[in-house]
């Protein structure tokens, strides 16, 4: 089987000096390595011949632990995907707007303990998404254009996966267990095709407490990969979904590639690669792409 391993680093020359230290660990995988093809400052990209995917990536991991360095193993061919689903809160963007909104409230720590805890799997992320927003009721709805005024910006690399994909015929959908007053601004900002996501209730210029139903969560993103996937009459194996929290972990294990991101431990452990150190555009280097090809506008 032709595999390809990328290797992707904040650090420029990174990639390529783990290369050194993987030789051993891959010939012990049973890969016969061929010449590396360098993708950016920070990436590389190695072709090999294995007959076990997850047999290279635990090896390749295992001779990086301690390195900056961020590994996906995964078929050669048919890297490049059509289809991108992705995560919002601490994935796309950096803070989780729930509870930034929280804090206008004066109840940041706690409604944030509660997010906490749901996007570890600890509690149901619908029975949690109702117990805070029913905390910021009687909240004026400037808050939340505050919010993302001040609070809300795109991580790193963000706007550039989504218009690099969308350039190259991807379809790109940003599904999110938060609200379409972010997801609405934050898909135009990155140039997503589609958000959704739920909806806060507000009366005369007050959140009620209430959210609309049914509640967007864990199996709801599922479907709309599914979904957006069988409209594009796509095979799995032609998606790419992404998030950091216990209710992407369904579209993430069904994805054709299933990206963690600076993610709980529960969701990094069933992902088919990770990325805990680089920006986003890492998810272009692990289909291929190169530095020259994105789009940086």
């Amino acid at each position: 089987m032709q595999l390809a391993l990328t290797l992707v680093s904040p650090e420029p020359g990174a990639a390529e000096d783990a290369l050194a230290h993987l030789a051993s660990a891959l010939a012990g995988a049973r890969a016969r390595v061929k010449e590396p093809r360098p993708l950016g400052p920070g990436a590389v990209d190695v072709a090999l011949e294995a007959e076990d995917a997850s047999a290279v990536r635990e090896a390749a991991e295992g001779a990086l632990e301690g390195r900056a360095v961020d590994v996906c193993v995964q078929p050669w061919n048919g890297r490049r995907k059509k289809l991108l689903v992705a995560d919002m809160d601490s994935t796309i963007i950096n803070v989780e707007c729930l509870d930034e909104l929280a804090d206008f409230a004066g109840l940041k720590a706690h409604i944030a303990a509660i997010t906490e805890r749901a996007m570890r799997g600890e509690l149901e992320f619908e029975t949690a998404l109702r117990e805070r927003v029913a905390l910021l009721r009687g909240l004026s709805t400037g808050a939340l254009q505050q919010t993302y005024d001040e609070r809300v910006r795109l991580n790193p690399g963000a706007r550039t996966l989504v218009r690099t994909m969308a350039a190259n015929g991807a379809r790109c959908a940003l599904v999110s267990g938060g609200f379409t007053f972010f997801t609405s601004r934050v898909a135009e900002a990155a140039g997503f095709h589609l958000n959704r996501a739920n909806t806060l209730h507000e009366e005369s210029g007050k959140l009620t407490g209430e959210v609309g139903e049914p509640i967007l969560g864990r199996e709801a993103k599922l479907r709309s990969l599914l979904g957006e996937a069988e409209d594009l009459k796509l095979p799995l194996s032609e998606t790419l979904a992404v998030g950091d929290g216990a209710n992407d972990l369904a579209m993430i294990e069904v994805a054709g590639l299933g990206v963690a991101y600076r993610a709980k431990p529960i969701v990094a452990a069933q992902a088919d690669a990770k990325v805990d150190h680089a920006d986003l555009t890492a998810l272009l280097y692990y289909q291929g792409y190169r530095a020259a090809e994105f789009v940086t506008d």
